[in-house]
């Protein structure tokens, strides 16, 4: 990316888009291009029709989506479904017609099959059958990738494909209606350790090992593969290190401070088993992450008592 192209990046404050904009600043970038979803929503096709055609962006990182744990993703379903099949058909489409030079479309990975082979290669894709609970989200996910592959292979669109494993860091959501289980967990020994409270109530076993990447390394792999990656194949994002819930609650404990027990309640669901990536395509292009968990999740608990309960 030249330094003065006009970047546009769709969902810009939330915590993946936001990262990509520290980043890219950090970088030297200044001429961006950058809406609210109130001044533009995107599943709003004449509207995004209108903008591309104002602004005709060179570069666009599409990290706009409507998101959350299992709790949304089993109770909107129809919702998660609609909305994000609409965000990423008008943008994705918008930028073939106003020939923006790269577009970066950022999946998800729960588009892997529930129970495929671990860790997940980026050739699993379509093998078996999702997991259930976030079933419409990975489904609209798994068309904007089957869409960019579409555009490069009618109109020659170098539209890419990026997933990024679970995500933390600033800007995250700590609703616990529809938070990740990272930000969740902070929150909930956050709120035990301040009530004074005997014991953390944890959803599920305890038992699935889930992979977590700092937001800030997703932003630096993002803007690294637009930069050196141009081929029509997604590319995980991660670690290729996972963790079981129950350690990392036994890690967030200990950072937060607090000092009652763990209670899982079984009665709640798991999701999937396990969900490590395979990061041997991205590390064979010469990236690896830098933050390690302890050290992020540290950092995010000390933002999280200025910025959020304070």
């Amino acid at each position: 990316m030249e330094k003065d192209a006009k970047i546009y990046i769709a969902g810009h404050r939330g915590m993946v888009g936001s990262a990509i904009l520290r980043n890219l600043k950090d970088k030297g970038f200044n001429n961006f291009v950058l809406r609210t979803s109130k001044e533009l929503d995107l599943k709003d096709q004449q509207a995004v029709a209108q903008f591309f055609a104002e602004e005709k962006p060179d570069y666009v990182f599409l990290a706009a989506a409507k998101v959350g744990g299992i709790h949304a993703n089993n109770t909107y379903r129809g919702q998660f479904l609609y909305e994000n099949l609409l965000i990423q058909n008008n943008v994705i489409h918008q930028s073939y017609e106003y020939g923006v030079k790269k577009l970066q479309f950022l999946g998800s990975s729960c588009i892997y099959p529930k129970l495929a082979p671990q860790p997940l290669k980026e050739e699993y894709l379509l093998t078996g059958e999702l997991e259930p609970t976030n079933e419409p989200y990975a489904i609209a996910k798994i068309a904007g990738i089957k869409m960019c592959e579409a555009y490069r292979s009618q109109y020659d669109c170098n539209f890419i494909s990026v997933m990024p494993t679970n995500l933390y860091g600033p800007n995250d959501n700590y609703d616990l209606n529809n938070s990740h289980v990272l930000p969740a967990l902070i929150r909930k020994f956050h709120e035990a350790k301040e009530n004074k409270a005997e014991f953390v109530e944890i959803w599920g076993t305890g038992s699935p090992k889930r992979e977590f990447l700092h937001v800030d390394d997703l932003a630096e792999a993002c803007v690294y593969l637009m930069d050196n990656y141009s081929e029509p194949e997604l590319v995980n994002i991660g670690t290729g290190e996972d963790i079981a819930i129950k350690d990392l609650a036994l890690l967030i404990k200990d950072i937060v401070g607090f000092a009652g027990e763990l209670r899982f309640d079984t009665s709640k669901p798991d999701g999937t088993p396990r969900k490590l990536m395979d990061v041997g395509k991205l590390h064979s292009y010469g990236w690896k992450h830098k933050i390690g968990l302890r050290e992020g999740i540290s950092a995010v608990y000390e933002k999280f008592k200025t910025e959020v309960v304070a």
